[in-house]
């Protein structure tokens, strides 16, 4: 017997019976699907599930503080005892935010973009020059190579713009890696459905140079190369190949570790020469780039000015201090930002069909899929009320963020509007300004959306990030965004972040409530230490990530719902808890139009043959247990 719970409403896509602002739920069941985020060969990820006709808004808030979200119309919470990556929601008060210093980077940099201050092809990942997050210490038989030589007019008229001739040359160093990146591994050596990550050289701080230099000459004696440029794009590669490939392919590829991987890209671009007075050096798994003296190092940063010094003139001095002028007085760029409630719209369709072809790689993106998956929502739309403070100036219901940058539609937030907060569902952006950062943008945005509505709304306090996954190195982007907490799957408590990390380092599965409350403060930001990514014994610890490596749209392997699936359920499934009847006697349900609670039912329709009453209690069971007591009697489960 199918049935389950909806909410009727005027939600969009809600179709469900019932008065405004009642809670209907459908066909409650177990979900088995393969897992995007270990991507499993078989049906690994296990969820619960329920279509819903209707949700009013205080019914949802209550479902997703007990780990419930959804997708389109479809609801689902992970069964986290038994589900291969078990998925923690994860929420953040908007008033204790704290802002870290790569954050405030990403609003810096919009704003530079916004007043014409930045080149848009400086966001290519080339071209980018953050610190280095590992040890740069130097193994005494670090094999050497020059590297290739780079023209005048080939640094001239190199592809990386950038504002000064230092950052040029960097960008032709990242490019030669990436250029050898091609070469060690593309050609269907690791499948064209694998995108790798592009390189990215830094230059080295003074303090880290300082402290490899002793160690080099404490090991070495005498003279020491000095190190001014490094690169750790071999951890990223052996890291991403480890996640794309299984185990037996790896072995094609033969030693994948940080440091084979450095080595083979060192090897490579040998072929082509030298850069005078660099060389390059495969070091525990980083390249790092040595210059004889400090001098090399200035004369190389202005390799290409070099050349023509000689053929200047007073004129061309002019001519460049225009060409600098006019790049300074470029059109300062408008943001807007619009919020609409959720229907469909095709400008936003045409993006969001460019966002995942170009950044997720999908070759079908149809209508349909799009309107289930963003579009239809069973939350009923509450319109603000004068004078009440409960209800933001928004109202409740499913939304769409546009940021339009002077008119043109650059990314799309979808979120929910609920009495505690808002929930970031998905965000979809323009490819072509990958550079800006946009899913770290929107959100440190929606963060402060939560805290301008709380000054008039102040029930309306948090900001929901979706689903945690230790094990998945994609998600840990979320835990940045500090203070945030995660939501126990027992007991339904709010843990800090902090406090249940050390919990989900030893397990996957933890009862993040059962962390030591003797404690009377909170506990320390713990110090993340880098791990060394070609060992298995660390493959769920936390890793560096680099500034853009995970802007992602918040759960990017979010559940879309296929209809077929999401109505299948295993038989092995149903046949067990068949003896956990709970307390399912208020369960509220639909008959025909009717509002009856369980204990009534076989008043209402007479004497119910036991075969077909016990496979009901089973499942009202399991659903009143999942829901919990409160929204099971509250909700309506409608039998179908």
């Amino acid at each position: 017997m199918a049935d389950g719970a909806s909410s009727s409403g005027s939600g969009a896509g809600a179709g469900g019976r019932g008065s405004v602002g009642e809670s209907v739920v459908i066909d409650y069941g177990r979900r088995r699907t393969t897992c995007g985020y270990c991507r499993s060969t078989g049906p690994t990820s296990i969820s619960h599930g329920l279509w819903a006709t209707s949700l009013n808004a205080h019914d949802y808030q209550a479902l997703l503080d007990r780990g419930w979200r959804r997708s389109g119309s479809f609801l689902y919470k992970p069964e986290m005892e038994r589900t291969c990556c078990p998925a923690y929601t994860i929420r953040l008060k908007a008033s204790d935010f704290i802002c870290s210093k790569e954050q405030d980077r990403v609003l810096r940099r919009m704003q530079r973009f916004l007043d014409g201050e930045l080149d848009p092809q400086v966001g290519n990942p080339q071209c980018k020059t953050n610190p280095t997050k590992r040890s740069l210490n130097e193994p005494m038989n670090a094999p050497t190579l020059k590297v290739s030589r780079v023209s005048a007019y080939e640094f001239g008229t190199a592809t990386c713009p950038s504002l000064d001739k230092k950052d040029e040359f960097i960008c032709c160093l990242s490019s030669k890696i990436n250029e050898a990146i091609d070469t060690c591994f593309q050609g269907g050596i690791v499948g064209s459905d694998v995108q790798l990550p592009k390189a990215v050289v830094k230059t080295v701080k003074p303090q880290v140079k300082k402290k490899v230099g002793e160690a080099a000459q404490e090991k070495n004696g005498g003279t020491i190369q000095d190190l001014v440029y490094t690169c750790n794009i071999s951890f990223q590669l052996a890291a991403t190949i480890r996640r794309a490939l299984p185990e037996e392919k790896r072995a094609v590829l033969g030693d994948v570790s940080p440091n084979s991987i450095a080595e083979k890209l060192v090897l490579a671009m040998a072929q082509d020469g030298e850069i005078a007075g660099f060389s390059l050096k495969a070091c525990n798994g980083h390249l790092n780039f040595y210059s004889a003296t400090i001098q090399a190092i200035q004369n190389h940063t202005s390799i290409g000015a070099c050349a023509q010094a000689s053929d200047k003139s007073p004129s061309s001095k002019q001519n460049s201090i225009n060409k600098n002028d006019a790049t300074h007085n470029q059109k300062a760029k408008k943001l807007e930002f619009r919020m609409a409630r959720s229907h469909f719209d095709p400008e936003e369709f045409a993006l969001y069909k460019r966002y995942q072809t170009k950044v997720h790689k999908e070759k079908a993106v149809t209508e349909s899929s799009y309107k289930r998956f963003l579009v239809d929502t069973p939350i009923v739309s509450i319109p603000p009320v004068s004078g009440d403070n409960t209800v933001p100036s928004c109202g409740y219901g499913s939304f769409h963020q546009q940021y339009r940058i002077d008119g043109k539609l650059v990314a799309v937030g979808v979120v929910d509007i609920l009495p505690k907060c808002l929930s970031s569902k998905y965000l979809f952006w323009d490819p072509d300004l990958a550079f800006l950062s946009l899913g770290k943008y929107t959100a440190l945005k929606e963060i402060d959306w939560v805290k301008a509505t709380q000054e008039s709304c102040p029930s309306l306090q948090y900001y929901y990030l979706g689903y945690y996954i230790h094990s998945c190195n994609k998600m840990r982007y979320k835990a940045a965004y500090r203070p945030s907490e995660l939501l126990c799957p027992v007991r339904y408590e709010w843990v800090h972040y902090d406090a249940a990390k050390p919990l989900l380092d030893k397990s996957l599965y933890s009862v993040l409530s059962d962390y030591s409350t003797a404690q009377d403060e909170m506990p320390q930001a713990q110090t993340r230490v880098p791990c060394d990514e070609s060992s298995p014994k660390n493959s769920h610890c936390e890793t560096p990530i680099d500034e853009d490596d995970e802007d992602s749209d918040y759960d990017e392997m979010e559940m879309m719902v296929d209809e077929e699936m999401a109505h299948s359920e295993s038989n092995a499934d149903t046949a067990e808890d068949s003896s956990s009847v709970g307390d399912i006697k208020n369960v509220l349900m639909d008959l025909n139009g009717a509002r009856i609670k369980y204990k009534d039912l076989q008043g209402v329709v007479g004497p119910i043959e036991r075969k077909h009453l016990s496979e009901l209690e089973r499942q009202l069971s399991r659903y009143a247990k999942v829901v919990g007591k409160e929204l099971s009697d509250r909700m309506v489960y409608s039998l179908s």
